[in-house]
């Protein structure tokens, strides 16, 4: 019954293109063989309409992916030459997250030119769910998310391995199968599709479930597109629903976007870090659940019970003299201590020293300390030091998505280092999710720099001190100009050589923290200019 509702309302958003000519439930194409039911979606870029038939021969229901377009254009049946010809080597690939072709029609070999078709990609028919009317109301639990993304992934990584495109970057090629899982209903590859598309593909099927929005370009039009900021950088998932964790907001935006350091770029890559994903935000919900049932996290399930105690006037008598007996024996021990340290001191003249009259204070004046040896004007090679200059903003610098308590970054600059600026709490080191992250700060005009000094800080963070041209930099264009691990109490950062610029990052390479709890924070940033 949903079925029958999903091709409903898919004939509804899709409609009858002229096109396509005849093609309308209840036509008839592929010689006769395959009569049309209902239409799923139209992949615009490569003139693919995509409907559930009727296999006349075999009485089985199948999936069709029909090429329309005018066989006079000889462009246009080039593409769909080349698209049939990847689609015929799919045939040979097998995995639960790909539809198995069963048969591919061309021009002249299943389909005439009467039927304004190219050709057509038969496969077998998934049953499930369509993947516009899964978001259609509201965007998917962030943990379900990942686990139907994951047998995608598998599906992709398996086929890569063969050297197979398998052209997944349209969401009306995809259904829900019935146990939860992602599936590639309506395979056939553009002409032009690489593996890079196919990575980018599962990154923006993530964007999809989370956000319900496309971030790829070519969508149906009954999704709306992702939104974009200013710098032209994809909004992050979780900048649009809170609740989605850092890692799989980050996950996204990593996958889908070509430039920018730490990107996504193979399928092996995104099934791993979809695994970690998956993994912490299981351990989240599992925390979560704990505490809502009144569980600490550190609780075994042991119960543990306390007996009453027996009353037993005889064994009470023998404890109290047992108790009286010891604390006599303390107590003279004490005493014969304290009259061996008198009689030690009364004894030992020498010990007393010299009679000092107090009246006549003697000559004998111990010598005064000297004083602090003044500053040196500067050996030389070592750089002097001018003020602290003080920047005049600072904002949180994140190129791989979502910033960390952004609201908290005026308190590395605010004079006080026990106020400070944290960053999220991660499952995974850096770079395994997101590459790092860091304190932008900009002065009002160029400062030639010599030292950071960093205090209030987690022990054991990494850190580097970056120059950047801009106040919105990409991290490539960024240069590194000094390095320090840091201690809790403050770490000078002194660059070798001073550095001319007005912005200035100091990037977080590495978390403090271990198992699990990643997590770095800074008090308070003090700048030092040459003189």
């Amino acid at each position: 019954m949903d079925e029958k509702r999903s091709e409903q309302s898919s004939a509804a958003r899709v409609g009858v293109r002229a096109r396509g000519g005849s093609l309308a439930p209840g036509s008839v194409v592929g010689d006769g063989r395959y009569r049309l039911l209902a239409q799923f979606g139209i992949d615009e870029r490569a003139g693919a309409h995509l409907w559930r038939a009727r296999d006349g021969q075999l009485r089985r229901d199948v999936a069709l992916t029909l090429l329309v377009g005018d066989p006079a254009d000889a462009e246009s049946a080039r593409m769909a030459r080349r698209t049939l010809e990847r689609a015929a080597h799919a045939a040979k690939f097998t995995h639960d997250g790909v539809a198995r072709v069963l048969d591919v029609l061309s021009l002249g070999s299943g389909v005439t030119s009467s039927e304004g078709l190219l050709g057509v990609v038969v496969t077998e028919w998934t049953k499930g769910t369509d993947l516009i009317d899964l978001v259609a109301e509201h965007p998917v639990a962030p943990l379900t998310a990942a686990r139907m993304v994951q047998k995608l992934a598998e599906a992709v990584e398996r086929a890569h391995h063969s050297g197979l495109v398998l052209g997944l970057d349209h969401p009306q090629r995809l259904r829900l199968t019935t146990d939860g899982t992602l599936r590639l209903a309506f395979p056939g590859p553009l002409p032009d599709a690489t593996l890079r598309d196919d990575v980018k593909a599962i990154g923006a099927v993530l964007y999809l479930l989370l956000t319900g929005r496309w971030a790829l370009p070519g969508g149906p039009a009954a999704i709306p597109a992702a939104p974009h900021a200013p710098n032209g950088r994809l909004v992050p998932p979780r900048s649009l629903q809170p609740a989605v964790p850092a890692e799989l907001s980050s996950l996204a935006v990593r996958t889908i976007e070509d430039g920018g350091h730490g990107g996504i770029r193979t399928s092996a890559a995104i099934l791993r870090a979809l695994e970690m994903a998956a993994e912490a935000e299981e351990h989240t919900q599992l925390i979560k659940a704990q505490a809502a049932a009144g569980i600490k996290p550190e609780d075994d399930g042991t119960v543990w019970t306390t007996k009453k105690p027996v009353k037993d006037k005889a064994r009470r008598r023998k404890l109290a003299l047992g108790v009286t007996v010891l604390v006599v024996a303390a107590v003279a021990i004490l005493a014969w201590l304290g009259m061996l340290a008198i009689s030690f001191f009364q004894d030992n003249n020498a010990a007393s020293g010299p009679a000092i009259n107090v009246a006549q204070p003697t000559t004998t004046q111990a010598a005064a300390s000297p004083p602090p040896p003044a500053q040196p004007s500067g050996p030389t090679g070592q750089v002097q030091l001018g003020a602290a200059v003080p920047a005049k903003s600072v904002t949180v610098y994140n190129p791989d998505g979502d910033g960390d308590n952004t609201s908290r970054a005026k308190y590395a600059v605010d004079g006080d280092p026990s106020t400070i600026w944290r960053t999220d709490q991660y499952r995974q080191q850096f770079p395994t999710i997101k590459h790092g992250v860091g304190l932008l700060a900009t002065f009002a005009q160029p400062i030639k720099l010599a030292r950071v000094m960093i205090a209030g800080a987690s022990q054991g963070t990494v850190v580097e001190v970056r120059v950047a041209d801009s106040a919105d930099p990409d991290l490539p264009a960024t240069r590194v100009v000094g390095t320090a691990t840091l201690s809790s109490a403050s770490t000078d950062v002194t660059l070798p050589q001073p550095q001319q610029g007005q912005y200035f990052i100091v990037w977080i390479s590495q978390l403090s923290g271990s198992a699990g709890k990643y997590q770095s924070q800074i008090g308070e940033l003090t700048f030092l200019p040459a003189q």
